[in-house]
């Protein structure tokens, strides 16, 4: 079977501009105070906050456990690779690089962007021997999921998208994880009897940046940080490329970037961008306003010295010209001297990635925990404790509600266009503006009963199902629709090499809302249009994947029309939001599916359990 288009064309830039003009709107909401009486209150609220948000928390008094694998001589320093305990059960790799000489020695923590090898990766190694070269000791470390730490040891892939994604359901962030692990590290050169405790600074480039950013927001002990090619705003994030490791979920509900970059304050703070960059998210402008705004607070607090920029003409990276901005910065931040200029690198040899890897290559222990790991772990924890009796089915939904967090939508209008092959075509307008393209197919005898289906493709991918077969073959009416970001209705932007849909989850999550909950909100104002405009008298909710997942949440929510919701018929549907294991993992979801906290709240059988508490018929549809 082949399904008619809705419209002559698709409705492209419905959903950027949108969301583009809600980030556009919170950035000018979130203004930072210029008294410094007034920062100082809200500097332990905002704290508190992005921890909350982070989904994780620091523990000093956890063993470092630091072990040693082997040390390797070079020219006027030493390299140790080692592992260190951040949480209980995870372990992060890295390499120490260490000058030669009694010291006590100032200290900086190199952070890794996306460089497929991690912390090996020559770029990364660069700043390590320069470093160690120019009398600082030096810890690079792996991001969790990459490198050394990836999922397969020696296998270089992307720690974002469903694999990063996967710690959201958790309740906890790839973002927070990485500031623990670092902040850990901090606390390994603090310890160390050849460092000085109260000099020690960071940098990073790209997503290490982004590190760097967080790391001295949240860790008082980071005298000095230099985060490079990496600082922009959180709106800029909004429907725009990005990593996981970068997301905030609900960040944009209460600050902006510039408040974190506040948080650094009075210590040494220099942004670096380079205007050739091509990510519109880093580009020198993007800087240029948060910095604007986070310079209020450095001023209140009298360090207004402490706090600047620079723009190199350069594509984005941390290049050569870069490293030697970095030895000026630390040497008048973290020795006491020269003026903060750059200073020319002595001459040092990078070596291959296989020879300062902490493990040989394939021969990681079992004790260095991966994402996915850990995320197939704390998955099968969560479903092996005894699922509670749902006693107040209200809260328990409440609850649901807030996790899903939807938008306010109700039906607001609707368009009959020319039949096509037997399917009416309809335009069904929600409040807010949103278009929905609709095919309903008239049942065909009395049941009175309407199945409201969808797929994550699309209404596409429903076509030749087992579900819309199932549901025609059953006589009643069949409504079919695209939910956002699918079919007719497409999200602009996306990245077809990562997850489906990656780029408008993450740019809701930002906003404080989740694309699942959009969906389900979905299916309730098509309920509505099933009951005022095609005379339904009871309605069925239905979907493949992750659109199956968002059938079953709109009906347990029972928002405006549930009354007349009876069924949900599913297909494809999993059985949990946990990491599923086989030969494409959890790769096969679209990223609507990692709502954060939703597992910790019960996962998808607490979903059915309110299902069944409201008498509602949960089917699945086999081929």
């Amino acid at each position: 079977m082949t399904l008619p288009r809705v419209w002559n064309e698709p409705l492209t830039g419905q959903i950027i501009a949108q969301l583009r003009a809600e980030a556009e709107r919170l950035f000018r909401v979130h203004q930072l105070p210029a008294a410094k009486a007034d920062w100082q209150n809200r500097r332990q609220e905002l704290r508190r906050q992005l921890w909350e948000a982070m989904g994780v928390s620091y523990d000093s008094a956890i063993p470092l456990d630091v072990q040693v694998t082997k040390t390797i001589p070079c020219d006027g320093y030493k390299i140790l690779c080692l592992h260190y305990q951040s949480r209980p059960g995870i372990r992060v790799t890295g390499n120490l690089y260490v000058p030669d000489g009694k010291g006590p020695f100032p200290a900086v923590i190199n952070l890794h962007g996306h460089w497929a090898q991690g912390r090996l990766a020559e770029r990364v190694q660069s700043r390590g021997h320069s470093l160690a070269k120019n009398g600082f000791v030096c810890l690079a470390v792996d991001a969790w999921g990459a490198g050394e730490r990836s999922t397969e040891h020696g296998v270089y892939t992307y720690h974002g998208a469903s694999v990063g994604g996967s710690l959201l359901p958790l309740g906890e962030t790839l973002l927070g994880a990485q500031v623990v692990d670092n902040m850990r590290g901090v606390q390994l050169l603090a310890e160390l009897p050849y460092v000085l405790a109260n000099k020690i600074g960071a940098t990073g480039a790209s997503g290490g940046g982004n590190q760097t950013m967080w790391l001295a927001a949240m860790d008082d002990r980071v005298q000095a940080a230099m985060p490079v090619v990496s600082v922009g705003s959180f709106e800029s994030y909004v429907m725009r490329s990005n990593c996981i490791c970068e997301l905030l979920p609900g960040g944009l509900t209460f600050t902006e970037e510039s408040g974190v970059l506040a948080l650094v304050a009075p210590r040494a703070f220099k942004l670096c961008n380079c205007l050739k960059d091509s990510n519109p998210t880093f580009f020198v402008t993007e800087m240029l306003r948060s910095f604007a705004e986070a310079r209020k607070v450095f001023q209140a607090v009298d360090a207004d010295d402490q706090f600047s920029y620079q723009a190199f003409n350069l594509p984005h990276g941390f290049w050569p010209e870069v490293r030697e901005a970095m030895l000026g910065f630390f040497d008048l931040h973290l020795k006491g001297i020269g003026h903060g200029q750059p200073r020319r690198e002595l001459p040092f040899t990078c070596l291959p990635e296989e020879d300062v890897m902490v493990f040989p290559k394939g021969k990681r222990p079992e004790t260095i925990t991966s994402v996915v790991d850990y995320c197939r772990q704390q998955g099968k924890l969560l479903q092996a404790k005894p699922q509670p009796a749902l006693e107040d089915v209200d809260a328990t939904r409440f609850d649901l509600f807030s996790l899903l967090n939807p938008s306010e939508l109700e039906l607001d209008n609707a368009w009959r266009h020319d039949d096509d092959n037997g399917w009416q075509r309809w335009s069904v307008a929600a409040t807010g503006g949103r278009l929905i393209p609709v095919l309903y197919r008239p049942p065909a005898g009395n049941s009175g009963a309407v199945a409201i289906l969808s797929s994550p493709t699309g209404k596409d991918g429903l076509e030749n199902s087992a579900l819309l077969s199932t549901a025609l073959a059953e006589g009643d009416g069949v409504l079919l629709f695209d939910a956002w970001g699918t079919g007719e209705v497409p999200s602009d932007n996306e990245n077809s090499t990562l997850v489906s849909l990656h780029t408008l989850s993450r740019a809701l999550l930002w906003l404080g809302k989740t694309l699942m909950g959009e969906w389900s909100q979905e299916f309730d104002v098509l309920a509505d249009f099933a009951v005022s405009h095609l005379n339904a008298r009871k309605v069925i909710f239905g979907g493949t994947g992750d659109l199956a997942i968002a059938a079953c949440c709109a009906a347990a929510l029972c928002l405006n029309s549930s009354s007349q919701v009876t069924e949900v018929m599913v297909a494809d549907m999993p059985a949990t939001l946990g990491w599923q294991d086989g030969p494409d993992g959890a790769v096969k979801r679209t990223m609507a599916a990692f709502v954060p906290g939703l597992m910790t709240w019960g996962d998808l059988a607490m979903v059915k359990a309110i299902l069944q508490k409201a008498d509602i018929r949960f089917r699945q549809v086999t081929a």
